[in-house]
């Protein structure tokens, strides 16, 4: 019996490369899977690491109506090609171009994943015009999913779609693989390297943009060390200057704070030890749909330090397994950093915590479980 085929699509490779890691090659089990997203070399290494076809079709990040039309009519093509039976996206660009043309070709079963929402963190037009275009998704959607109890509230709320919303288990589109994620003998050895005896360790990872709070990081982390001799910031992640330009005085803390080291995006074995090397996680982003990087550092065995934003808040429960601020507040986020530093006996109650309850609500098996459960269901209606 012939399989039925998926197209899962993203608007950037690295939302395969880390959202479906693994989890495009336990798919093809069952069904025939296409990964479709912009070009570029991580798009290679999904091709190669999950033996799945990969198309590659350039999705701008930004507002272009002429480059807009372009990808949909390559998608169109795309589509009417591989005849899927399922289309499945994530990520705004790609939900809109891929829903839509999904709609068109009438492919019978199109669902888009809302990793996030960023319509609640704009304003004026441009939160008008966001909202538009998240509404077109779900109205070309036969099914919705919100990737957490916080994304389906603010669409529901904001009368963005009235179809039915399901969170699949507990949320998260990934899960996290507790084996992988674990203080194994050669993850330690590297992240020996990288601790500094003597210094208490506040780890970032995430995009080094303004809307993942770096610049409340910045001056709350300098505002610390004026106090303490003895804290460190690890900054882990890609610069999107470009896309989300962080303050100057926040770059100049990055770039010249002796206390501050920022050393890019990691993988693997290197991201690993540098949540090992860690003694608290800090994420104070203003929006987020359900961060991979709290579970991740949770599954390390790091307490966290987060903002009352969507997933975050579904992660950590305040005083069990880390603390949690407002958005936009730096003063709150170094009294949370203080807290860390003057209180072990506490963090390292939350670090004992953490890990054990990030593998009792997402342990990833369990995660993909549900979706596959998810997709057995829609393909059977």
């Amino acid at each position: 019996m012939k399989k039925k085929k998926i197209i899962r699509a993203s608007t950037i490779p690295l939302s395969l490369e880390v959202f479906c890691r693994g989890l495009l090659r336990e798919l093809s089990k069952q069904y025939e899977v296409v990964a479709l997203s912009s070009p570029g070399e991580l798009m290679d290494i999904v091709e190669e690491r999950e033996g799945v076809k990969c198309v590659r079709i350039k999705m701008e990040r930004h507002i272009s109506q002429f480059r807009y039309m372009v990808s949909l009519c390559r998608i169109l093509h795309t589509f009417w090609k591989e005849k899927p039976d399922i289309v499945h996206s994530m990520t705004p660009k790609a939900g809109l171009l891929c829903m839509t043309a999904a709609w068109m070709l009438r492919v019978p079963v199109r669902i888009h994943t809302f990793t996030g929402l960023v319509f609640p963190s704009a304003n004026g037009l441009k939160r008008r015009l966001l909202m538009a275009t998240d509404s077109i998704t779900c109205y070309c959607a036969t099914h919705v999913i919100p990737e957490g109890e916080g994304v389906k509230y603010d669409l529901i709320q904001n009368h963005i779609t009235r179809k039915p919303l399901q969170v699949l288990g507990h949320g998260n589109v990934r899960g996290v693989d507790m084996a992988y994620y674990d203080r194994r003998p050669e993850v330690m050895k590297q992240a020996e390297k990288i601790r500094k005896e003597g210094k208490l360790t506040f780890v970032f990872v995430g995009r080094v943009g303004r809307d993942k709070g770096i610049d409340e990081l910045c001056h709350a982390f300098a505002a610390l060390a004026k106090e303490r001799q003895d804290v460190r910031l690890l900054i882990v992640g890609p610069d999107e200057s470009d896309l989300d330009p962080i303050s100057e005085e926040a770059r100049h803390i990055i770039s010249q704070h002796p206390d501050v080291e920022a050393v890019g995006m990691q993988r693997e074995t290197a991201l690993l030890a540098c949540y090992a090397a860690g003694d608290c996680f800090v994420l104070p982003s203003y929006r987020e749909g359900f961060p991979n990087t709290v579970l991740e550092a949770g599954a390390m065995g790091l307490p966290a330090i987060v903002t009352n934003i969507n997933g975050s808040r579904e992660i950590i429960v305040e005083g069990e397994n880390g603390l949690i601020v407002p958005p936009s507040d730096s003063d709150s986020l170094l009294a949370a950093m203080r807290k860390m530093v003057k209180q072990p006996k506490e963090r390292m109650r939350m670090a004992c915590n953490a890990r054990r309850m990030v593998g009792e609500r997402f342990e990833q098996g369990y995660v993909w479980h549900c979706l596959l459960d998810f997709y057995k269901k829609v393909m059977a209606n």
